[in-house]
């Protein structure tokens, strides 16, 4: 419906570059576009002139019955409203598509990796690590309901200098038994300890530096150390992705390119794009309005950069994506520029490099969380609170269940909670923690949204659905229903598109709002037969799309809450 609208738009305006979306407004229509003020800057007419010109020909142009009222509001605007057949029709095609509507396959089988959550060893992960898990998540999931082959990458942080500096600290005051009874713990201990110590004493930047080269030169005590601590780290990482519901395809991190530093500096020496300066070699990006990227530093030592630009060979190479998706935080934005930059100049390929960025997640007063000084919130604390939060909501709400019932759903609801907090809101906006908002039954939430499609699957196991016709489907709440199961396909066009898993989550909630109005106000089990059977085929509609929704954003449903 929405296609054939779009299409009839841009036949009578002989212009594709508009906007088609929802009014403001309920009562400015089901539809409205932009599209007059493109023809009127091109005809040199005023857009109102435009407007009507352009509500005349898609009037004359539209199939009988399609559209039911175009009319045209200052400055130029189109509002449309659509026929009653017209939304019975497009039911029945959501209808057929079943579990399938909405996928539009973009990707065509394409490849493309989505790299995310990329957490350091021989750190706890933090509440910052949290963001780029969970926007990760959902932009694989969407993809792959896109028509991409989806690569899930866990880019881990394994390799650098804080390896040195860690080895160091370990070195000068490790407790080899405390090490081994609380390892991860321990190693932040140290790390934090190294960052104190070095404000009285700027010799240990020197010595971290001096360890870490020993570890890239193969010494047996440092890579024996450095080895240790990526174990234990790996493990501590997966509990916390269990409880998250979250897999990897690939879990490769930096130092895995090590043996290929060399070469990619000789291969970039070759190309002819490096230079000398003070020592160390350089990538000049005048020309993209960039610093210089630094590959080695004057002693030697290779950079993250340099690791990322051998990373992003081996994925072309072994891979061939049509896209790579790096969710990293915004604070990384120039090593980004400067990888794309590079890419550019020695022309890899076609692959479209995207660097999703997200802000931060804060303490109190917008403060930033910061590993190095020790003020960082252990990500498994967080999921523990999220828990045991709601856990405190479900035995209120919900005394009745049995034990295993709430332990089952309190589980569901604080993952989800935790994961809608962050993607109902832009990933470019700095997020905090509102429990009482996130646990909330009411409003923009992940319970009030588990909540729906609980409710409709109540219904659904109280009739069996049958063959039903659209043509049932005449009230107001009916139709209005049906005109936002339509906006599912458009949206997730969006969110592919732009990478905002946010489109999704809003989209979900707004259609959780119809059902809910449709469900009070219009009767489904005590009608008339065919409008039974017509309502309870949207109410099954509606439950799927909630439940895909849910499910693209890596949000669990339960049948009973």
């Amino acid at each position: 419906m929405l296609n054939r609208l779009r299409g009839l738009i841009a036949d009578a305006a002989g212009w594709t570059d508009f906007q088609l979306g929802e009014p403001e407004f309920e009562k400015l229509g089901h539809f409205t576009t932009n599209a007059a003020f493109a023809v009127a800057k091109r005809d040199k007419t005023k857009s109102l002139e435009a407007a009507e010109r352009l509500k005349t020909n898609i009037a004359a142009a539209a199939p009988k019955n399609f559209i039911e009222k175009i009319d045209v509001t200052p400055p130029g605007f189109l509002n449309f409203w659509m026929s009653q057949k017209a939304l019975q029709q497009e039911f029945a095609r959501i209808r057929r598509q079943g579990e399938k509507y909405g996928q539009l396959n973009i990707g065509k089988g394409g490849k493309a990796i989505v790299e995310y959550s990329s957490p350091n060893i021989a750190k706890p992960m933090h509440v910052g690590h949290l963001r780029s898990t969970i926007i990760g998540d959902s932009l694989a999931n969407i993809h792959k309901f896109l028509g991409y082959r989806v690569v899930r990458w866990n880019y881990l942080g394994d390799w650098g200098t804080q390896f040195g500096k860690l080895i160091a600290a370990y070195k000068l005051w490790g407790d080899k038994r405390e090490l081994e009874r609380t390892p991860i713990e321990t190693l932040l201990k140290l790390y934090v300890r190294f960052h104190e110590e070095l404000k009285g004493n700027p010799d240990l930047e020197r010595r971290g530096r001096e360890e870490f080269k020993k570890l890239e030169e193969g010494d047996r005590e440092n890579k024996r150390l450095w080895q240790w601590f990526r174990k234990e780290s790996l493990k501590d990482f997966e509990g916390i992705y269990h409880a998250l519901g979250v897999k990897f395809d690939v879990e490769i991190g930096e130092s895995f390119y090590d043996k290929d530093l060399k070469p990619l500096v000789k291969y970039l020496g070759d190309k002819k794009i490096l230079k000398v300066s003070e020592g160390a070699l350089i990538v000049p990006l005048d020309a993209f309005g960039l610093p210089p990227a630094l590959l080695e530093k004057s002693d030697g030592a290779s950079l993250y950069l340099t690791r990322e630009i051998a990373n992003l060979f081996y994925r072309l190479k072994r891979y061939h994506p049509k896209k790579i998706l790096y969710v990293v935080g915004h604070e990384q934005t120039l090593h980004f520029e400067q990888l794309i930059a590079v890419a550019k100049l020695l022309k890899l390929s076609s692959t479209e490099l995207v660097h999703v960025k997200y802000g931060m997640v804060t303490g109190e007063g917008g403060k930033k969380i910061s590993t190095r000084e020790g003020s960082s919130i252990a990500l498994e604390n967080l999921i523990f609170e999220a828990l045991t939060r709601a856990r405190k909501v479900v035995d209120a709400k919900q005394p009745e269940l049995s034990e295993r019932e709430k332990d089952k759903i309190s589980k569901l609801v604080g993952i989800a909670a935790l994961k809608y907090n962050d993607l109902s809101q832009s990933r470019l906006s700095d997020i905090s923690f509102d429990w009482d908002k996130m646990l909330n039954f009411e409003g923009n939430s992940a319970p009030y949204l588990l909540y729906a499609y609980a409710r409709l699957r109540s219904i659904l196991k109280k009739a069996r659905l049958k063959k039903a016709d659209p043509k049932f489907l005449t009230a107001t709440n009916d139709l209005n229903l049906v005109l936002e199961l339509s906006r599912f396909p458009e949206v997730m066009r969006k969110a592919g598109e732009t990478c905002f898993p946010h489109y999704i989550a809003g989209y979900l909630y707004d259609l959780s709002r119809a059902v809910n109005r449709f469900y009070e106000t219009e009767p489904v089990l005590k009608a008339d037969k065919g409008i039974r059977e017509a309502r309870l085929a949207l109410i099954d509609t509606a439950a799927t799309v909630l439940k895909t929704g849910l499910n693209l954003l890596g949000i669990q449903t339960v049948e009973k809450m």
